[in-house]
């Protein structure tokens, strides 16, 4: 599964509404996840 989005982590509390939502859906995801952070330009 790939997951993307230009939200940090940090902000997704605000994105779903309640904080911790957010970090229990977070920790499920990132439990054996790899995450790739990707800096630069944006080409679309």
């Amino acid at each position: 599964m790939i997951l993307t989005s230009n939200q940090s982590f940090g902000a997704w509390g605000e994105v779903f509404g309640d904080r911790v939502i957010a970090t229990a859906i977070l920790d499920r995801l990132l439990h054996h996840a790899v995450t790739l952070n990707i800096r630069g330009n944006s080409y679309r």
